[in-house]
């Protein structure tokens, strides 16, 4: 007798967690209407859990980026993956999504390849694409998966050029953002008076930029608060486990600040926001809302990436990387003194500086594809399901 279709998703940190339980609301509407039964299991975290998957480990906490911000995670990482490979022994999956996270996804693809006849699909593939000589995790990506499932242009064209079989799907993003609440509905309901200038400050998702970014954030905060009084700091906090780490800092620095638990909501209300790089750039974006970005690494692991390396990342920031130019001033390491966080800040306060961005912005959105991307995904992946000659799952009654 059949048995439901198990699939594994892998994905790690905050952006993959949310890409993650996206997707797998779309794959219970696609295996619905195919009329096929699902058992989702996955490495990800409570957004995933809540849509409906099985967690085998929470991977939210696990992510980082550079050489010496990784080493605290080896250990964790690798008892995870070894819990999991005890558990598909017993368990073997009928398809496996990997989301991102190339630390650990790579070498469990890996495994997976080795070990079970699956199809293995890579959706939002390590941003290989974005590093001037990029070969070596190119090649591991393709090598590895019977299809990429990209959300960017230029990934799919990347890894399309290096021989792996791509299907571009448009951003989850944009989906995510219909439902987006206006400035005004945002500012309501957090209680932010039309006259008064809102600031997001969104410091970190991972560890790392806790240690790097907040106090440069802050100290930041506190020189814009002293040249305008009327300015007051809105900061969503991403895990619950950073929340005393930022709210001592608020207060070490003084700041005029609230802290909330809802990302987005938080962006649609500001007037600018002073933001970590990843994909809350995109959302901001998407929102309208001008930004200033900023990222720091271990001065180690920067100059392993730069002088051993030798990555040549033309920008940090995706809006900047989906354009191929400066939509949004972005700062990067040395670069992201207070001094500059500050004066590129106040710049987009004034219309001038809002309207260049705005206009970017536009620019921006016709890149990342139409509404229903999420969909698009999914119906690629339960496709694989049902004409995969390894997949012994069935079809419902």
């Amino acid at each position: 007798m059949a048995h439901p279709c198990r699939i594994l998703i892998s994905t790690g940190e905050v952006s993959g967690d949310l890409q993650g339980s996206l997707l797998i609301t779309a794959l219970q509407t696609q295996a619905q209407q195919a009329q096929l039964e699902l058992e989702i299991v996955a490495l990800g975290g409570n957004r995933m859990a809540a849509a409906g998957a099985q967690l085998l480990g929470n991977t939210l906490s696990l992510g980082s980026v550079g050489l010496m911000e990784s080493l605290r995670y080896v250990w964790p990482s690798l008892r995870l993956q070894r819990q999991v490979r005890q558990y598909l022994q017993t368990h073997p999956p009928d398809l496996v999504v990997l989301i991102d996270y190339a630390g650990v996804n790579l070498p469990m693809g890996r495994y997976l390849k080795r070990h079970f006849n699956v199809p293995i699909l890579y959706y939002i593939a390590p941003q290989a694409w974005v590093v001037s000589n990029p070969t070596k995790a190119t090649r591991q990506v393709v090598d590895l998966v019977d299809e990429v499932i990209a959300i960017f242009p230029r990934e799919a064209q990347h890894f399309s050029e290096n021989g792996a079989s791509v299907t571009w799907v448009g951003h989850p993003l944009v989906d995510r953002m219909q439902q987006a609440p206006t400035r005004e509905a945002a500012r309501s309901q957090l209680g932010i008076p039309e006259t008064q200038t809102a600031i997001a400050l969104v410091p970190a998702s991972r560890q790392q930029e806790i240690d790097y970014l907040l106090p440069t954030i802050c100290a930041a905060a506190r020189q814009i608060q002293t040249q305008s009084p009327q300015v007051h700091f809105w900061i969503p906090v991403s895990l619950d486990q950073y929340r005393p780490t930022i709210l001592k800092a608020v207060e070490d620095y003084g700041l005029r600040a609230t802290l909330t638990s809802e990302s987005q909501l938080t962006l649609a209300a500001a007037d600018v926001a002073i933001v970590k790089s990843g994909t809350v750039n995109l959302e901001a974006a998407l929102l309208g809302i001008p930004q200033v970005v900023l990222y720091r690494l271990h001065p180690f692991s920067y100059w392993i990436f730069r002088h051993v390396l030798r990555y040549d990342i033309p920008f940090i920031c995706p809006v900047n990387l989906v354009t191929g130019q400066l939509t949004v001033p972005e700062l990067l390491q040395e670069q992201a003194t207070p001094e500059r966080v500050v004066a590129a800040t106040l710049s987009l306060l004034k219309p001038q500086g809002r309207q260049q961005v705005l206009e970017g912005y536009e620019h921006l959105r016709k890149l990342l594809g139409e509404a229903g991307s999420v969909q698009r995904a999914a119906g690629r992946i339960v496709t694989y399901l049902i004409n995969s000659e390894a997949t012994a799952c069935g079809v419902s009654e």
